[in-house]
């Protein structure tokens, strides 16, 4: 039994880098969307499944937050400002996809060869979700790097968060009350971001920031 419960956690966080990795070759605002909301889904399974082998009930409260937050309202809510600010479908990148997914490639396999011999003496299940976590808040890293679109830059930053939560649950969980408080700072993050998307928009009639780069090259 232990080894199914092992088979399955790493089956779920190893779920989640596939698609942190599938994030990076969208092409198009609506899939990256879509994608999100899968990568939520995932998160809130391997949480759920945790809750479960380490008996810590309030580790269900984290992955139900998971599931309605950034499952479902994250992705609603930056599906209607994309339709209403009449954003460009098509996701601008400064490297291109090749390249960005090698290097994806790239980052899993040093967050494994740096994480693995660090942690050898933590729980098997612990181990390795933390070095899977670390690939994943990397390539969120990456993302937030080579998209010069504003929207999926946020959606760069809720996948490295969604790393985060995976590394928390992986190390035994977290207190509740902290896990209340960074869900509600996400949702406090995500209206501000909102409230200065629809400025820059209004104000630049763009979301890309290179433009918004050249604009200050221009004044300075």
């Amino acid at each position: 039994m232990p080894g199914l419960h092992y088979d399955i956690a790493h089956m779920l966080a190893g779920s989640l880098v596939l698609v942190s990795l599938m994030m990076l070759y969208q092409v198009r605002l609506t899939a990256l969307l879509h994608v999100l909301a899968l990568h939520a889904f995932v998160l809130a399974a391997s949480v759920g499944w945790q809750a479960y082998i380490q008996q810590s009930p309030h580790l269900y409260i984290t992955a139900a937050i998971a599931l309605v937050f950034k499952g479902i309202l994250v992705p609603v809510v930056l599906r209607r400002m994309i339709f209403r600010m009449g954003v460009h479908r098509e996701i601008e990148t400064a490297v291109s996809i090749g390249l960005t997914m090698l290097a994806g490639i790239a980052l899993v396999a040093l967050s494994l060869q740096v994480m693995l011999p660090v942690t050898a003496a933590v729980d098997p299940i612990a181990r390795e979700d933390l070095a899977l976590a670390l690939s994943v808040v990397l390539i969120g890293l990456l993302m937030m790097v080579t998209r010069r679109n504003a929207v999926s830059q946020v959606v760069g930053f809720m996948s490295l968060e969604n790393g985060i939560n995976l590394a928390a649950t992986g190390a035994r969980g977290m207190p509740l009350v902290v896990e209340i408080s960074v869900a509600f700072s996400i949702l406090i993050a995500f209206i501000v971001i909102g409230i200065f998307l629809f400025r820059i928009r209004e104000r630049f009639d763009t979301v890309d920031v290179g433009a918004l780069d050249q604009f200050r090259g221009g004044r300075s």
